[in-house]
């Protein structure tokens, strides 16, 4: 289980750092390998979060990929909807919660496969 956890870890970090979210492969790989509930699951994905946004945020500075104007008000009403999400998941059952998780992962999913055009900024 141990060399498991290290890849999806480091597979995780991967895409975290491409700006996607590695929850989305973080959380349920945690819940497939391990016996965590859903909140724990969570948490662990928060803290494993802030070292790879760390990361990630320089990387992206230093490439002239951040726009503060939009940045700043986002990153404050973030902070107030983590605290309050934070307080419903504690409050929920995990299995609620799990079915809700899912639920999210799908409608991203079919956003994505569903999506018209390509990305507006790509450099190609």
């Amino acid at each position: 289980m141990t060399g498991a956890v290290v890849l999806v870890g480091f597979l995780s970090g991967i895409i975290s750092g491409m700006g996607i979210g590695g929850g989305t492969v973080l959380i349920p790989a945690l819940l497939f390998l391990t016996d965590l509930t859903q909140q724990q699951a969570q948490g662990i994905n928060l803290i494993y979060f802030i070292p790879t946004a760390i990361a990630a945020l320089f990387t992206h500075r230093r490439e002239g990929n951040l726009d503060g104007k939009t940045a700043k008000p986002l990153a404050v009403f973030g902070l107030l909807g983590a605290a309050a999400g934070a307080f419903l998941a504690v409050s929920v059952e995990s299995a609620l919660l799990r079915k809700a998780f899912g639920g999210f992962l799908f409608l991203m999913g079919l956003s994505e496969l569903f999506r018209k055009g390509g990305d507006k900024d790509a450099k190609g």
